[in-house]
């Protein structure tokens, strides 16, 4: 009989900040806050004029931002579980192949 996460008193055991999500969101994040802050400070009328008076890096960065927070919620409400059991199988397999000093 195998002991879920659950009959093991509900802990579960997630990646946490080792999630992949977790740096996209950071990253997409990032780049999208530098983004707004160019499109509010530095949007110069040639910029205007080559983007058809749209301010791009604004528009830009605001999307980043929301793709960052939807990276962030999706990794909140669907966290990855490690299976514990896999992990200790692996750690018995890379145990046993690993030379023993003589």
């Amino acid at each position: 009989m195998s002991s879920s996460p659950e009959s093991d008193g509900g802990r579960k055991h997630t990646a946490g900040a080792y999630d992949v999500r977790t740096f996209i969101a950071g990253l997409i994040g990032l780049y999208g806050v530098v983004l707004v802050i160019m499109g509010l400070v530095g949007n110069s009328a040639d910029d205007n004029t080559k983007t058809g008076h749209v301010n791009a890096n604004l528009w830009a960065g605001i999307v980043m931002v929301v793709v960052a927070i939807g990276f962030a919620v999706w990794t909140w409400l669907r966290p990855v579980v490690v299976d514990e059991r896999a992990v200790e199988e692996a750690r018995a397999i890379e145990e046993a192949n690993r030379p023993h000093p003589t």
